[in-house]
This record gives C-alpha cells, sequence and structure tokens, in this order.
C-alpha cells in the first residue's frame, strides 16, 4: 500500500501550481468589485474563443461522464468507482452552497448596470439564478484530480521515478491535467454564466474533493 506521504510528495507539483493559482485569484477577488472584475476578464472576445469556449465547456455536461467509463473496459472498474464516488459528492456540495446562496448569475446582476454590456456569446442559453458555487468547474477539476492521482498511484507503483522518461511524461500530464481544468473553469466567466469568485470556489470542491475520497477509501480503490 502506498502511504499518503509518498503519494502528496509525488503529486505536489500539481498541489503547489494549484496553490499559486488560487492566492492569485484570491488576490484578485480582493482586489477589485466583483462586477469589475468580471469585465476585466471578459472584455476581449473572437469568434474562435467564443467558439472554443461555447462547445469547451459542455465537456462537464456529459462527456467527460463518458471518459470515466473507459476503465471500465480494461477491467478496471474501481477507477470508474472512484471518479463517481467524487462527482456525486461535490455534486452535493455544490447543491447544497447553491440552494445556501441562492446567487444570482451575472446576467441578471449586470441587468442593476446598465452602463455595463456583458459581451454574450450567440447560442449560449443564459442561467440567472443558483451562480454560486460552479458546478461545472468544480466537474472539470474533479475530473483532472482523480486522473492526476490514478497515474500517480501507477507511477510510483512502477517504480517510475527513478525513469526520466517517465518522469517527464508524468509531470508533463499532470500539469496539462490541471491547465484543462483551469480552462474549463474560465469558459464559465468567458461565457458570463459565472463570476469569477463561483469558479474559485467549484474549484475548490473540484480539487479537495478527489483526495478526500481516495485517501478514505484506498484500500477499497486499489485492491
Amino acid at each position: 500500500m502506498i502511504s499518503k506521504q509518498a503519494l502528496i510528495k509525488t503529486v505536489s507539483p500539481y498541489i503547489i501550481v494549484y496553490l499559486i493559482f488560487l492566492t492569485m485569484v484570491i488576490g484578485l477577488l480582493c482586489g477589485y468589485p466583483k462586477t469589475e472584475l468580471h469585465m476585466m476578464l471578459n472584455s476581449h472576445h473572437t469568434s474562435i474563443q467564443d467558439t472554443l469556449f461555447k462547445y469547451y465547456t459542455q465537456l462537464a455536461e456529459w462527456p467527460l461522464y463518458v471518459l470515466a467509463l473507459i476503465p471500465l473496459l480494461y477491467k478496471k472498474k474501481m477507477m470508474t468507482v472512484y471518479y463517481a464516488m467524487s462527482e456525486v459528492t461535490g455534486a452535493i456540495v455544490v447543491t447544497i452552497l447553491k440552494l445556501l446562496f441562492h446567487a444570482d448569475r451575472p446576467v441578471s446582476v449586470f441587468e442593476n448596470y446598465p452602463d455595463m454590456v456583458l459581451p454574450l456569446v450567440d447560442g449560449v442559453r443564459m442561467h440567472h439564478s443558483n451562480s454560486f458555487p460552479s458546478g461545472h468547474t468544480s466537474t472539470f477539476f474533479i475530473f483532472a484530480t482523480c486522473c492526476m492521482i490514478i497515474l500517480a498511484y501507477r507511477y510510483i507503483k512502477d517504480a517510475q521515478p527513478h525513469n526520466l522518461k517517465a518522469k517527464l511524461q508524468f509531470y508533463t500530464s499532470i500539469l496539462a491535467l490541471l491547465a484543462l481544468a483551469a480552462l474549463g473553469g474560465y469558459s464559465r466567466i468567458y461565457l458570463s454564466q459565472h463570476f469569477l469568485m463561483d469558479v474559485c470556489v467549484g474549484s475548490i470542491i473540484g480539487f479537495v474533493t478527489p483526495f478526500v475520497i481516495f485517501f478514505k477509501f484506498q484500500n477499497k480503490l486499489v485492491k
């Protein structure tokens, strides 16, 4: 059985980069009003970005769930179970927070700021309530973090840390997963479905939940 300390040490670059990202986001949240910050982050639209983020954000609606079934093809059902447990737990936390806060979405908030015009993307159905936190962002980060932990477990188990090529491939892969999750979070801001605070908390839920589930049920998940 791989110890918690060994796993944390192996994935420390993922954790460190995320914490740096989180610190920067918190700095922005503390430094600017919500509406002004949203306009700053959402002021440069192009047709290419409109198309990219319009479809990229939809990965969190069902394609990621389909990808999570792939381990079943290799008789690795516990990997899919791990993702399912993490996703269900994260969804419960997100739902409870949404019900507690009933926060307005950007399109509703900006109705009170007629001098600020949101740059919306054609073909995107806008939501008006339950903005906090971002469920899509949570899903993106849960998927990325689950994949990262599974990759790390296999990497350690196969004694790959002493192989330079394997080490480069592993760290490139897990940091790419983090970047893709962050891109998913930003897509929610770009499409004006969420504010940065919503995305920030959604990412925290998506980052923490897979670690909690893995360490809680490690014996059963990797038996």
